[in-house]
């Protein structure tokens, strides 16, 4: 899979000496889903910002499919849709207007069946005559969305998207998401919805303090860092775990009537055997026991924790 969007070493520096952006190097690859996670501040729209050519970068640059989005911006810039976090429409046009003016800003012929396509897709469709101003939150983010898609990019960026709107909206969006990258749409969002994350995306990106300081498949990232915990529920609670176990690393959980071991569920699959054998022999014995994997949302956290 070939690179549609190569970041070098990207900083921004404000005018206040504010570093939101800390020599950024990622590599998007055609046709993925890639989520950006991060908590307030971290970086996130800057970073889209500036891919988009609405921010300019301190140093570094973006090449986009093959274009500089500084020198060759036209060029770049008709291959983006963005949605933005604010819901920013003219609110005194009709639906049908406003994402038909959008697809004329990139210099696009009229195309009133992509048009009508894009809002039948968004349940916007019955909405089309309506002024933007009498739509709900909701229709409004929708729209927005179709005003990214009026062009046809072939990269489209959600900026929390789906911030504030109800669960209907999410999954519908997250089948139109589905949808596009099936026609070869690259797709990047940022969100603080982990699930959203989990559920979507291909690969996940975290940044933290204007450092992108990781890019993992997803699948392999809760392979590496998803581990598995198995909880022993004791017959007898015990003040400490026996020295024969050191080994195992357990924890003492539930004031001492609980015994945890995590592990890794691809590597030490032979582990848990061994444990409950040498348990045995120690004369530990448990009434029942049950085993959770940390998700992405513990992953995420423990990784802004390490960097802050």
């Amino acid at each position: 899979m070939s690179a549609i969007i190569s970041i070098n070493n990207v900083a921004k520096t404000y005018a206040t000496g504010f570093e939101a952006l800390k020599h950024v190097n990622l590599e998007i690859q055609r046709g993925e889903i890639l989520a950006l996670l991060g908590p307030n501040g971290a970086g996130k729209t800057t970073l889209i910002n500036i891919i988009c050519g609405i921010v300019k970068a301190s140093a570094g640059n973006v090449v986009i499919d093959g274009h500089d989005n500084v020198t060759a911006w036209r060029a770049a810039r008709s291959l983006v849709g963005l949605v933005p976090q604010e819901l920013t429409t003219d609110a005194f046009e009709t639906v049908w207007a406003t994402v038909s003016f959008s697809r004329g800003v990139f210099g696009y012929s009229p195309n009133p069946q992509h048009i009508e396509k894009t809002l039948k897709a968004l349940s916007l469709w019955n909405k089309k005559d309506n002024k933007i101003m009498t739509l709900s939150g909701g229709m409004k983010r929708r729209v927005l969305i179709a005003k990214a898609l009026s062009h046809e990019p072939r990269i489209l960026f959600l900026d929390e998207p789906t911030a504030g709107v109800d669960v209907e909206l999410r999954r519908d969006m997250w089948k139109l998401v589905r949808g596009l990258q099936e026609t070869g749409v690259t797709i990047i969002l940022t969100t603080h919805y982990i699930d959203e994350a989990e559920e979507m995306a291909d690969r996940i990106g975290v940044i933290n303090r204007g450092e992108l300081i990781l890019v993992e498949e997803k699948a392999e990232l809760m392979r590496k860092l998803g581990r598995k915990q198995l909880t022993l529920h004791l017959q007898e609670k015990l003040d400490s775990a026996p020295a024969a176990l050191a080994g195992y690393q357990l924890e003492l959980a539930d004031s001492g009537n609980d015994l945890v071991y995590s592990y890794d569920a691809h590597t030490d699959r032979n582990s848990i055997a061994t444990l409950l054998h040498d348990l045995a022999a120690s004369g530990i014995k448990f009434k029942d026991l049950q085993t959770t994997q940390r998700s992405l949302e513990d992953i995420f956290v423990s990784l802004v924790k390490e960097r802050a």
